[in-house]
């Protein structure tokens, strides 16, 4: 793995920092297309709560249900546990210095997408979070989707980081993945775009810490949202992941999904009756974090 990053850097030098990035590049998009290590030593009574709460919170068109706890190659991993927090059914992670990743696959993909609804709660911001810092791009909260398309229109960089990701993982990168992430400074509704690749761009939907503590619902237009973030329209949705990590910054925090709804595209060319992209509804009152 160093010999095969030593080649990519500039540096000499650069060479154990750069094979890390690329590494942290290749386990996100590669474990939401299906090569990950699953999550060993829970046991069978917690895997059962959690795919019973999981079926019941997030709610997708998949013809395979099954959510899956991945562990990525070299990374620490805290589980996702089904809990309930004031009234309201919940996934909590416990980040420690980790990455979390609840994943559910489509197969041959979804033809088209339309309408995303998701909620969450965290109790604190990766203590130092850059998003467009490889050193530092961690992020509380996660909601993202994979997407296939022409590999032809790759850029020759991109063909290499996704040989490279097959020589080291098995699996190419995804043609494009799109992330909806709460921020620590970035304005609202940015796109950041990964420093080692274009083909990840991070849509910042929450910012700042003035809502920490608090149930945060919002209402996409993937379709919309993609046509913005990439400039092109959206291939097959190949996975949808739930993500928390705070790895590069060393930090520890609490974070709670709550219910996710992803629909097909409604209409003809792939386009949903949404008229607005983003839709961001007031968290219930009296909910706190635990």
């Amino acid at each position: 793995m160093r010999s095969l990053s030593v080649k990519l850097a500039p540096k000499k030098t650069d060479a154990p920092c750069r094979c890390w990035n690329l590494c942290g590049i290749f386990c996100l998009c590669v474990s939401l297309t299906g090569c990950a290590l699953p999550l060993g030593g829970a046991s069978l009574n917690r895997e059962d709560k959690l795919q019973q709460a999981a079926t019941s919170l997030l709610s997708t068109p998949s013809t395979a249900p099954r959510w899956e706890q991945l562990v990525l190659p070299g990374k620490r991993s805290e589980p996702f546990e089904a809990t309930h927090v004031l009234g309201q059914d919940a996934l909590r992670v416990r980040a420690n210095n980790s990455v979390s990743i609840l994943r559910q696959r489509f197969g041959d993909g979804m033809p088209t997408v339309g309408g995303l609804t998701f909620s969450w709660k965290v109790d604190a911001l990766p203590l130092g979070a850059d998003l467009r810092d490889p050193q530092s791009e961690d992020a509380p909260v996660r909601i993202v989707l994979a997407f296939g398309g022409d590999r032809s229109l790759l850029s020759p960089r991109t063909h290499r980081l996704s040989e490279l990701s097959r020589l080291l993982t098995g699996e190419e990168l995804p043609y494009a993945t799109l992330a909806y992430v709460w921020s620590a400074s970035e304005p609202l509704e940015t796109v950041v775009h990964n420093p080692r690749t274009d083909r990840i761009r991070k849509l910042v939907v929450q910012t700042g810490d003035l809502s920490l503590g608090q149930w945060l619902t919002y209402k996409r237009d993937v379709h919309a949202d993609f046509i913005r973030a990439f400039g092109e329209m959206p291939g097959p949705l190949l996975a949808v992941a739930l993500m928390t990590d705070t790895d590069n910054t060393s930090s520890q925090l609490q974070a709670w999904y709550g219910r996710l709804q992803l629909e097909a595209a409604k209409g003809q060319g792939g386009k949903t009756t949404q008229t607005d992209a983003s839709t961001k509804v007031a968290a219930p009152s009296g909910l706190s974090h635990r």
